[in-house]
């Protein structure tokens, strides 16, 4: 059994800390759970389906969550509703998953991380009680983090199984 050491891009957010600042550590934390799980690993390995019935791979959860930044923090939150998604082609469904034959580690990463960074940047200029709106209806600020939290909550466990299927790492 690997042991996942700790990084200190990945802090665990203090026990008292006010609700943005919670909210922001978790976030922060998440984001770099998912980098650590995609670090030390070949492309062909990164785009690997290890599951046969799933569409799931540590490239394509980073794709998947680059796209879930640019939806809640650019559509939601700055009401840009007409902000084009990164990968969709209309004729694959789920296609920021599959394919990913030609897709290219270093620019779908960059992509992400721009996506990260104006996604701070868009809930900088905000308080948690602001609101955007999701399918004409108010959302908060608040509520977009905790989904956020959850969402990459949910696939990072989702990568720590891929992770372990691919070369037996396991780790928090």
């Amino acid at each position: 059994m690997v042991e996942e050491l700790q990084d200190p891009r990945r802090a665990e957010p203090s026990f008292l800390l006010e609700d943005r600042e919670m909210l922001e550590a978790w976030l922060e934390f998440h984001r770099a759970t998912l980098l650590l799980k995609c670090e030390g690993l070949e492309d062909v390995l990164r785009k690997t389906r290890p599951i046969a019935t799933s569409k799931l791979s540590l490239h394509g959860l980073v794709r998947h969550m680059a796209e879930v930044e640019r939806n809640w923090f650019r559509r939601v939150l700055l009401s840009q509703p007409d902000t084009p998604p990164i990968w969709y082609d209309s004729s694959v469904e789920d296609s920021e998953l599959v394919p990913l034959d030609d897709a290219s580690w270093e620019d779908d990463l960059a992509a992400w991380q721009a996506e990260c960074e104006d996604s701070r940047e868009a809930a900088a200029r905000h308080t948690l009680d602001d609101t955007g709106l999701r399918r004409g209806v108010p959302c908060s600020l608040r509520w977009i983090y905790v989904h956020m939290i959850e969402e990459y909550a949910r696939h990072n466990g989702h990568a720590d199984l891929i992770r372990e299927l691919l070369d037996g790492a396991v780790g928090w």
